[in-house]
């Protein structure tokens, strides 16, 4: 379902600075502590979601992604909505990962990060098999908002046996900068040639590796492939794409822990309660289910792991990953 529509009337929602922002979502956390699905383990640093999308097809370049038939998605997406639809469940703030090929669009985010205290860091996007790579990085580096980049996407699978592509993603590691990687299980091999081959590089798999979830065990290939990436410290997994693995794209995804228990279990007892984190994959997630169904699958999965476990899943395993403070 489509989240509501954007509010630009600066009377009614004046702006925040970074400082002011965080401060409310403590307080609309500790407000929340006596509901049954309080953040209350979170009332003095807040749940950071660590896979947002901000983009606006008004500007005059427009956007390369989402599509113009996108009902959903094509449409102004920018933290002060997320910020109103967050902050009550105290959500402190977000790691936004870059959604456009275009690689002048990482300015755009980086500028957006100066102005809206939701965005803690940002995720750029490169692509270390392509020409230019270190200067590009070396340029946007230079903003400390930059956290990392994400590949494996629109210029297809990374490729461990290319000695370019390891020599740039080995420049994200002297930087003290992370990988995000989306792939399928069929991607998962590579991954772990890679962290073997750059231990030091933190490397994060998005969305579960797109596992198809239905209630059910999962598939032993995924299952061999989240061990392979597992054995390996510096991998990390983004517990994001739980809704989108349902397929049911009418708003609909379950809401009950246990429908994602399988997969979650698996994730779990490979990486540990010290490297599994939190991801909201927002607004994409809206096909699938509201916000705060999304939160609450993971909340009610881990919570029931004690409030050391949950710190970590909600904020703490973030900020080591992507080196933010809320």
């Amino acid at each position: 379902m489509p989240a509501a529509p954007l509010d630009h009337n600066a009377a009614m929602h004046p702006p925040m600075n970074r400082r002011q922002f965080l401060a409310a979502s403590a307080g609309g956390a500790a407000t929340l502590a006596g509901c049954a699905t309080s953040p209350s383990s979170f009332s003095s640093s807040g749940i950071i979601d660590t896979h947002t999308h901000f983009y606006d097809p008004t500007r005059p370049q427009g956007v390369p992604w989402p599509p113009k038939d996108d009902a959903v998605l094509y449409r102004p997406i920018l933290p002060d909505e997320f910020a109103r639809l967050t902050r009550p469940l105290g959500v402190a703030g977000t790691v936004v990962v870059e959604a456009s090929t275009l690689e002048e669009d990482n300015q755009w985010l980086l500028d957006l990060a100066a102005k809206f205290p939701p965005i803690l860091g940002v995720v750029g996007h490169l692509k270390p098999a392509r020409p230019g790579f270190a200067d590009l990085l070396t340029r946007f580096a230079k903003n400390p908002m930059f956290r990392g980049i994400r590949a494996g996407t629109w210029e297809g699978p990374l490729k461990p046996a290319d000695t370019t592509t390891m020599t740039n993603l080995r420049l994200l590691s002297d930087r003290n900068l992370s990988l995000d990687v989306n792939v399928g299980t069929d991607g998962l091999s590579s991954i772990a040639a890679m962290a073997n081959a750059l231990p030091d590089l933190r490397i994060v798999i998005n969305h579960c590796a797109n596992v198809r979830i239905d209630g059910q065990t999962p598939p032993a290939p995924w299952l061999a492939g989240m061990s392979a990436c597992a054995a390996h410290k510096n991998v990390f997994m983004k517990g994001s794409g739980l809704v989108e693995g349902t397929g049911r794209t009418k708003g609909d995804a379950p809401s009950d822990v246990a429908f994602y228990k399988p997969v979650l279990d698996a994730i779990w007892e490979r990486f540990g309660d010290n490297r599994v984190i939190f991801g909201g994959n927002w607004p994409v997630s809206l096909r699938f289910a509201r916000y705060e169904t999304v939160l609450g699958i993971v909340r009610g999965y881990v919570e029931a792991k004690g409030a050391s476990a949950t710190k970590a899943y909600l904020s703490g395993n973030a900020m080591r990953v992507y080196q933010v403070r809320a």
